[in-house]
Formats: structure tokens, sequence, C-alpha cells
């Protein structure tokens, strides 16, 4: 089994109970709105990180990051884009297993077709009244398990 942390909306915040949450993962993928290079830096201290960047990734550090990307992890194929209405083209015909995205700060665990769209909600500051979240993907050769994580403490 091979665990996976997924994040996004950081908004330039990394919480020590991210930290805390994402201890032993064997990867960690961010779906856009870091906020500043330092977030992802942290999380490089905990595993290696697949990122892209986000509506607010702007200047010259978010350069180095794409508007999508798609990874294999596990033996699964996972493709990352920010704003999952951005998505242009169908993950079922591409042989996609995963589709994470961030943009609504809503977490989401949903099938369509065989294929797992996760968001992993926000885990920045708090927006309106929405939970601070981030998930973790169990990524086995018999299947794929997702978890959304609430962020106990965070305010």
């Amino acid at each position: 089994m091979l665990r996976i942390g997924v994040i996004s909306d950081t908004h330039g915040l990394l919480r020590p109970q991210i930290e805390q949450r994402l201890a032993g993962v064997a990867h960690i993928v961010h779906a856009g709105d870091i906020g500043r290079p330092d977030v992802i830096a942290g999380l490089r201290r905990i595993a290696p990180v697949t990122a892209i960047r986000g509506n607010v990734d702007t200047g010259p550090w978010a350069e180095n990051y794409s508007d999508s990307q798609t990874v294999r992890l596990g033996g699964h194929s996972i493709y990352v884009l920010h704003d999952v209405r951005e998505l242009q083209f169908d993950p079922v015909l591409c042989g996609i297993d995963v589709v994470i995205s961030g943009h609504s700060h809503r977490p989401r665990i949903e099938t369509v077709g065989g294929v797992l769209y996760l968001n992993p909600g926000s885990a920045g500051p708090r927006r309106f009244n929405l939970p601070i979240t981030l998930a973790t993907l169990d990524l086995t050769a018999s299947g794929i398990r997702p978890l959304i994580h609430d962020i106990v403490g965070a305010s």
C-alpha cells in the first residue's frame, strides 16, 4: 500500500496540524492556490511533492508550476488541476484513475464512470463556515481508498 497526502488551497499557510497529519505519507499532491513557495518547501520536508498552480499563484515563483499535471503513483494514473470545471478531456478515455482538484474549498469524494474525483477541501485560512481539511489516498493494486480529514484545532 502507498499512502498519498492530498492538499489544496493553503493560500500561504502551512499549519503544524497539517504537517502532523501528513507525517509518514509517501508522496504529497498539492492541487493549487499554494500562496507562497515556502509552503511547498515545508511539504517537501515530509515527502516528495507534486504541485500545480492555482488562480492565486502569481509572480515569478509560480512560473515553476504548471496548470495541471499527470502523475503515476502506486500503479494508478492521477491527474491534478486546480478547478475541476476546467477539465477538458474525458478521464475514462485517457486512462486516468483519479482526478484531484481544489479551488472550491469544499471537500468532495465522488466516483463517476470508474474515475475517482477528489477535492481535499481547503487547508488554508478559514473561509466562510467551510471546514479546514485535507485528504489521504491509500493506493493498492486492488483499489484506491480516499479519506477526508478534518484538521482539529484549526481556526
